[in-house]
């Protein structure tokens, strides 16, 4: 019996750990000029580091909602901070008034639509989201 709760704990586990790890789709606008664009630019754009495509048009980053999966594995994966460090960066930036935090969205559908209808946006959904609607700039 025991035995049986050890090995079940362990597929649940193994299972959560695998769906939180999504492909992450880093995605603008079909009207957006910008190709690809490499994760170090992706990084520096959602950091508040820079502003502005390769291009030099303005670049809006766009966040899912604080405390999603997505978000924290588009941290992890494309800005190499944990959603604590993540934190403590904002944190300092906006006490100091250096900048102000990316707006959030609640979902991917509402992702999408903002993106979609801006040239000048950029943000990330998971890659079983993506659409026609937007276009995939980077994947990971």
């Amino acid at each position: 019996m025991k035995l049986r709760k050890i090995f079940a704990s362990a597929v649940l586990l193994a299972t959560t750990a695998a769906s939180v790890n999504a492909e992450v789709a880093v995605i603008v606008s079909r009207d957006n000029q910008n190709a690809k664009l490499d994760q170090e630019l992706i990084s520096r754009i959602f950091l508040g580091k820079v502003s502005s495509f390769p291009n030099d048009v303005e670049a809006i980053a766009i966040d899912m909602k604080k405390g999603s999966d997505i978000r924290n594995e588009f941290g992890e994966s494309f800005l190499e901070k944990t959603p604590s460090q993540l934190n403590t960066y904002w944190s300092r930036l906006i006490f100091t008034g250096r900048a102000k935090p990316n707006q959030e969205v609640d979902s991917a559908e509402e992702m999408k639509k903002l993106i979609a209808k801006n040239p000048n946006m950029i943000g990330y959904i998971d890659v079983k989201d993506v659409d026609k609607t937007v276009r995939v700039v980077a994947k990971k």
